[in-house]
């Protein structure tokens, strides 16, 4: 799982079928607190806003946290973050 920060969105009125309905949003991850100076897009699972933290899972269980094994995507945004301890 990555810790990242939502940045923005992308809109795409063309996509894969099995993508209709989703939303791409461009997000930040974070590491050792600190906002990495890179980006990367994740679809979003669970109606994330800009600027919040959110948890991003990669690889096959990206497909997973869509409940779609057969959606074409290798991030996907799974949880939103409410409070970080420690």
């Amino acid at each position: 799982m990555i810790l990242a920060q939502v940045k923005g969105s992308i809109v795409s009125t063309s996509k894969n079928e099995k993508l209709v309905g989703y939303k791409f949003m461009i997000v930040q991850p974070i590491e050792n607190d600190k906002l990495v100076d890179s980006y990367f897009i994740a679809v979003d699972g669970v109606g994330a806003g800009i600027g919040e933290k959110v948890l991003i899972a990669t690889g096959s269980a990206a497909r997973l946290g869509l409940q779609n094994p057969d959606a074409p995507v290798d991030a996907t945004i799974v949880g939103i973050v409410d409070e970080k301890q420690g």
